[in-house]
């Protein structure tokens, strides 16, 4: 498979950088032409085995400019449903490499979306994720089961949240808000009771309260 290579735009680059505060250099390319751009290729990876899709990933994500970090997990990602459990944990290094709210947070909807085409394996995920060290990792533990509405398993939820419901780090805490306040528009009374004999941060609160009635 040829190496695919994103075209440079200089000013569109510093831009990007600068919003990510200068963390990672940049092509200089945005998500839709990204998307369009890598079409083929991502389509392409369907057919490799395992192994090569991997060291493809790898293979990108070791690339400076950020974009290739999002190819990398866009490769993962269109690839995931038909992995297994132990091909799928080989992924978990990635998420503190390069790390930031943009690649964890994509890690993140690749990880929910295998558990969640694997309901019965996603506790086994979940304690992948659950109590580690690293508090990226514990993020995607946090925010696992996003989108999963009426199908999150609010035992590990609430598991989740307790763990880190004192941990002194804004993108936990901003986590925790999230999901609290996503899976307020499924069931906004246990949110409420949540948010009422948990003392969560008022960070926590706020955004987990967004959408709860007054």
């Amino acid at each position: 498979m040829n190496e695919f290579i994103f075209p440079k735009d200089n000013e569109r680059s510093k831009q990007m950088a600068a919003y990510m505060k200068q963390l990672f250099p940049f092509a200089g390319v945005q998500a839709p032409e990204r998307a369009r751009l890598t079409k083929d290729l991502l389509k392409a990876s369907k057919r490799l085995t395992f192994s090569e899709l991997i060291d493809l990933v790898t293979f990108y994500y070791n690339k400076p400019e950020r974009e290739y970090q999002y190819l990398a997990i866009d490769l993962a990602t269109v690839n995931v449903k038909r992995l297994s459990f132990e091909e799928v944990l080989c992924f978990k290094p990635f998420v503190i490499e390069k790390a930031w709210w943009d690649s964890v947070d994509a890690w993140r909807k690749f990880f929910g979306l295998w558990a969640f085409a694997n309901l019965e394996e996603m506790p086994k995920l979940f304690d992948s994720f659950f109590g580690a060290e690293n508090f990226w990792h514990r993020r995607i533990a946090i925010n696992l089961q996003l989108l999963y509405k009426e199908k999150t398993n609010t035992v590990l939820l609430k598991k989740a949240i307790i763990y880190d419901k004192t941990t002194d780090e804004f993108f936990i805490q901003k986590a925790i808000g999230w999901s609290l306040r996503q899976y307020s528009k499924t069931d906004p009374k246990w949110v409420k009771e949540i948010i009422e004999t948990t003392a969560l941060s008022p960070l926590a609160v706020r955004e987990g309260s967004k959408y709860l009635p007054k």
